[in-house]
């Protein structure tokens, strides 16, 4: 495959992205986590791409919604996201679903990945040798783990945002040119809804404390509802949740009321 020649416009605007990409936890809340530093690096691309104001404002509405992964990956799906805004932008032949759908999917195998490589290993490394220096007083071990680690990091961003770029586009027109993107937009819609319910099953932790007496038996409702569906809580809570978000409750209303809803349950001893 020939490599992909980018245009001024489009060097300009991955640099951009690759310096709002380094705000990724400054923004970063319980509710979106990276979204809104999602939102931020997206924003050069959907500058250059969209010249409507309307536009712009739904394609920023529609990219500032939960993400989470790894901070280094994190610049590959923006890469990519910016590769499949132009396909829409350019052919009308990507919608919004597919794009979102993409993004799910890949939060959590780029995560894993990201904490694999750099947390679990090259963060090992470079305190290896930064500490061996450290504790012969060598201030020198700082700067190693600095650059090593840090600088390791910073330098995968700005190829993983270039390398999801030119992949992305490359992969769409490939995946037109064969026909294969009815299958894609499904595998991708599949998968995203596979990761965000694995993702409430994991995070979402709905733990009662509650025991009823009849005669000599304690009953643990937590165990009797388990035993109907294991994790229906969890699932009632999110369901109840993005309806009320729907109806138009905002999401810090909706912590809030969790917060004081579990402090009065766990004075009674239901939580």
């Amino acid at each position: 495959m020939a490599k992909m020649e980018l245009s001024a416009q489009e060097k300009k605007t991955l640099k951009s992205m690759f310096w709002n990409s380094g705000l990724v936890f400054c923004g970063f809340n319980m509710v979106k986590m990276e979204g809104n530093a999602f939102t931020c690096t997206m924003a050069p691309a959907i500058e250059e791409l969209y010249s409507d104001p309307e536009e712009r404002r739904q394609a920023l509405v529609r990219h500032n919604n939960f993400f989470n992964t790894h901070a280094v990956l994190f610049s590959f799906i923006a890469g990519l996201a910016y590769a499949l805004e132009r396909e829409k932008v350019t052919k009308d032949s990507v919608d919004d679903d597919t794009i979102e759908n993409i993004k799910v999917a890949l939060m959590g195998p780029t995560a894993g990945i990201g904490d694999a490589f750099f947390f679990n290993c090259v963060r090992v490394i470079a305190a290896g040798i930064g500490i061996g220096l450290c504790a012969e007083g060598n201030l020198l071990g700082v700067l190693i783990f600095v650059l090593l680690y840090g600088g390791s990091q910073v330098v995968a961003r700005w190829y993983l945002l270039k390398i999801g770029y030119t992949m992305g586009t490359s992969f769409i027109d490939s995946i037109f040119s064969s026909g294969l993107m009815t299958s894609l937009t499904k595998s991708a819609a599949i998968l995203g809804l596979s990761m965000v319910g694995a993702m409430v099953a994991s995070m979402v932790n709905v733990k009662l404390a509650w025991t009823i007496q009849v005669g000599q038996t304690s009953v643990v409702v937590l165990d009797v509802v388990n035993s109907i569906m294991p994790g229906i809580l969890s699932v009632a809570l999110v369901f109840g949740l993005v309806a009320l978000i729907k109806k138009g409750v905002r999401p810090v209303t909706l912590v809030l009321g969790i917060l004081v809803l579990s402090v009065a349950l766990a004075f009674f001893g239901i939580f």
